[in-house]
């Protein structure tokens, strides 16, 4: 048995203390986990084993909320992030179940809405979802499973070409050049080819794009005529 002698605030950290025993330094603990010592009291081996080791779990766990602070992550991105910390297996394992039982870690759900958001905001293939996702080290069937819930190919080929081809008209108003049809398509084709969508895909989207771009140019140019019609 080991008699506390003193209870000190860490001057670095002041959510930790550290703890003396016998009038020597013994270990760090956070206050909430030291709430219930007090100086005088004795601790055999065995709790302080204890009191250690879920010193250090906090710790892991706390650790892994900051990573999970900046976005969602998949559970092999926490993974991955603790392994390079060289922290015990066993510690890294009981951390990942715990913040899938706080709902804080959550595969189908992450997987879900990265499709989601990409989908919205920086359109690519599914092929392309795929391989992101993979990297991310979500399993194949999760990844199929949230793709079949509504993911249509051809509208994220619509929606990345539309998107583009916003750039490309504001590229063409301050170069002065004139957006031709075989430009049109080459530098189309190879935007939604660095996206992962096939071919015919691709074909099909960029003959849909281009007869939208000559619809609103024809709807312009008629507007102008009718304007400059009435003002004569």
């Amino acid at each position: 048995m080991q008699m506390i002698t003193a209870i000190e605030s860490q001057k670095r950290n002041p959510r930790r203390v550290n703890i003396y025993l016998d009038g020597e330094f013994a270990f760090g603990l956070s206050k909430v986990a030291a709430a219930w010592l007090k100086v005088g009291q004795t601790l055999d081996e065995e709790k302080i084993t204890s009191l250690k080791n879920n010193d250090q779990r906090d710790a892991i766990y706390q650790q892994a909320l900051h990573f999970l602070s900046y976005r969602s992550r998949s559970a092999a991105e926490v993974r991955r992030n603790l392994n390079k910390r060289n922290l015990p297996e066993e510690l890294i394992e009981a951390t990942l179940e715990r913040l899938q039982q706080n709902g804080l870690v959550n595969d189908t759900a992450f997987t879900r809405a990265w499709i989601e958001n990409r989908s919205e905001f920086h359109p690519r293939s599914k092929s392309a979802l795929r391989l992101e996702l993979r990297r991310k080290g979500i399993d194949d069937e999760t990844i199929l499973s949230a793709l079949s819930e509504g993911t249509d190919e051809e509208k994220l080929a619509l929606d990345a070409a539309r998107k583009y081809l916003h750039k490309l008209m504001v590229r063409e108003e301050r170069g002065g050049d004139k957006l031709e049809i075989a430009g049109f398509r080459e530098k189309m084709s190879g935007y939604l080819s660095r996206r992962g969508f096939a071919y015919s895909t691709i074909a099909m989207v960029v003959t849909k794009i281009w007869q939208e771009l000559r619809q609103m140019a024809d709807s312009s140019e008629n507007t102008d005529n009718e304007e400059n019609y009435e003002s004569n």
